[in-house]
């Protein structure tokens, strides 16, 4: 097998001893793999019963249930390739943004926010590949708040309830840690889709849960019966490996005879009748070969939150002035693309340690680590990239009635700086001139940071086409802080932050945070909000997860785009099953959702099909 399969984008192992590894990789995942490497389809059928465009969080998810009825024929349509086996490497998450396997996107300059980075802009990675985002993300496992899902039946959303949606969380899943497992009402064991602390941690992780309890905060499964506390975190993973949804949905069934797998597929339209206005077909160009397949019954379009309202849009589906500046012809006008979210983060609040528990790149890239990992799936290469704990509290502007805190804490072994400067600043898009003033000068030493996540984003952006060409990236406008009460929340969650470094818990450890000023902010006086705010505004850090921009909503909300069944308003045979159709974004990580999202349409298709048709 060639390297490249094995690896997938060379490029990304400029700092490892790659010859080494492919040897020692090869045979350990070849024996430890059982699902084995997808097959690329050879035969692809002028029709199909069903049509999933994008292989994802989502859309592998579909795909696989819509399969187990063995008269449907399936066909699951993918721009990227199959994975390769720096993707398994939790600890290699770093290296894989910005490469092949990533969309690459880049938000239009922003005018209050992303002052640090490159341009103003924000970098999105986004999947390209079968799992999606799923193979690029941190791993970590996080479903949401119970209200959130209260609040979308509220709204008219029907069957949206966080009583509805539980047992899809619980039906996907295969918890392998027992302590937690043990929680039947909120767990499940033996769903395709591996759930586990992860493999290895730093002695900082135990001090992040100890630091929080001693704030007043419980350690708790924030998956479980309360959202607020501290915990480790849980994660995809599986043997000490990503298990993304194309390792849990897609290779257990990738021989069955009613799924057909086509990678490489650029989609470019859907065809709908403009007069029945009837989703009929998918026209796709795959290895400079242009297809168009029709669906018998549905399609599907689970591309997420930027490419699906893109693909809607160039096929005459979204706002009737935009489609028709590009001389796209209108056949449903829909408000597609508004009502984007995305969790907005304050990135780069580091603390100093004095002993050597950092993640630092000198102990992931070791001989030893890399045999402890290649013989035990263990070792700093286990770890989701330094990310081991989570948290969810409340600052002053938490509605004090219930559990619903409105940030939450990444807590990172690491930092921008632990890397020898080699992928997260590249990643994150940080300006050299900021490297070399602020995280050059403690560039590997050992440090940890705490990254506050604004949990409920009041500011709203959009997607909308740069060109009429599919093969031209959307424009992407989160407008953060559009809405100044996000700026003041997450200022807020940023004292909070700080106020982990005081605890006894990291005290014991000689943490200290690190004061040197912030390049940008040097008129503002150190450590008031004014300054907090300046330091926001100056390394606005995405956490990855887009929401909302194929709104659900009922019949009677002018600002839907899907009715709770996920069917395209206005269109015969469409529908929409990714993060896109949140109305509002969730209190958490978008993967466990958007899994359980792809849950629940299954079902309700089967249901559709199986019952009334």
């Amino acid at each position: 097998m060639p390297l490249t399969q094995i690896f997938g984008n060379l490029s990304l192992w400029a700092s490892f001893p790659a010859f080494l590894l492919y040897y020692l990789l090869y045979s350990s995942f070849e024996m430890n793999d059982p699902e084995g490497f997808i097959t690329d389809a050879e035969t692809i059928l002028t029709e199909y019963d069903f049509i999933v465009i994008g292989a994802g969080s989502a859309g592998a998810v579909v795909a696989n249930r819509l399969t187990e009825i063995s008269n449907w024929n399936v066909l699951l349509l993918e721009a990227g390739g199959d994975e390769g086996m720096i993707t398994d490497i939790p600890g290699a998450v770093q290296l894989l943004q910005r490469t092949s396997i990533d969309w690459k996107y880049r938000t239009v300059a922003q005018t209050g926010a992303c002052l640090g980075f490159n341009d103003n802009k924000s970098n999105w990675p986004r999947g390209k590949i079968l799992g999606g985002s799923s193979v690029l993300n941190y791993m970590l496992y996080v479903r949401g708040n119970k209200r959130d899902y209260d609040d979308w039946e509220a709204k008219g959303n029907t069957g949206w309830s966080y009583d509805d949606v539980l047992p899809y969380f619980i039906k996907s899943e295969d918890n392998r840690n027992p302590y937690i497992a043990a929680n039947t009402k909120y767990h499940g064991t033996g769903g395709y889709l591996t759930v586990q602390e992860p493999a290895w941690t730093t002695p900082l992780a135990a001090a992040f849960v100890e630091a929080g309890v001693e704030m007043g905060y419980e350690n708790n499964d924030g998956n479980a019966a309360k959202q607020t506390g501290f915990m480790l975190a849980q994660a995809t993973n599986r043997r000490g490996r990503r298990c993304s949804t194309a390792k849990a949905f897609l290779r257990p069934i990738r021989n069955r005879q009613n799924l057909h797998i086509s990678m490489h597929s650029h989609v470019h339209k859907i065809i709908i009748d403009p007069v029945t206005k009837q989703a009929t077909a998918v026209r796709f160009e795959k290895k400079g070969q242009i297809y168009q397949v029709n669906a018998k019954k549905e399609i599907i379009v689970s591309a997420g939150s930027v490419n699906s309202p893109q693909l809607l849009m160039l096929s005459g589906v979204g706002p009737a002035n935009h489609l028709q500046s590009f001389g796209i012809p209108v056949i449903e006008d829909l408000p597609v693309g508004d009502n984007l979210q995305d969790h907005i983060s304050l990135g780069g609040m580091v603390f100093t340690v004095n002993k050597p528990f950092g993640s630092t790149e000198a102990r992931y890239y070791t001989l030893p680590a890399l045999l402890n990992y290649t013989m035990n799936s263990a070792g700093p290469l286990a770890s989701l990239g330094g990310c081991e704990g989570l948290a969810w509290v409340n600052t002053k502007y938490a509605d004090p009635s219930g559990d619903f805190p409105d940030i939450e804490f990444h807590f990172v072994s690491g930092t921008p700086a632990s890397d020898s400067g080699r992928s997260i600043r590249f990643n994150n898009g940080v300006r050299d001139d900021i490297w070399e003033k602020y995280y050059k000068p403690v560039m590997d030493k050992d440090m940890w940071q705490v990254i506050p996540m604004l949990l409920r984003p009041e500011s709203t952006g959009t997607i909308r086409l740069a060109s009429s060409d599919p093969y031209t990236a959307p424009l992407i406008d989160p407008k953060y802080f559009s809405k100044i009460q996000d700026l003041n929340v997450l200022i807020e969650g940023t004292k909070i932050g700080l106020a982990l470094g005081k605890t006894e818990a990291f005290q014991k450890l000689g943490s200290k945070f690190y004061d040197a000023i912030f390049p940008g902010c040097e008129q503002f006086t150190p450590w008031t909000d004014d300054y907090w705010g300046c330091f926001i505004r100056h390394y606005s850090q995405t956490i990855y997860h887009p929401a909302g921009t194929c709104k659900m909503g009922p019949s009677t909300d002018p600002t839907a785009v899907v009715d709770p069944q996920l069917k395209v308003y206005g269109i015969q045979g469409l529908r929409v099953v990714d993060c896109s159709i949140m109305p509002n974004v969730v209190s958490g990580n978008t993967n466990a959702p958007t899994i359980m999202i792809g849950e629940k349409a299954s079902d309700m298709i089967k249901a559709d099909w199986l019952v009334t048709k």
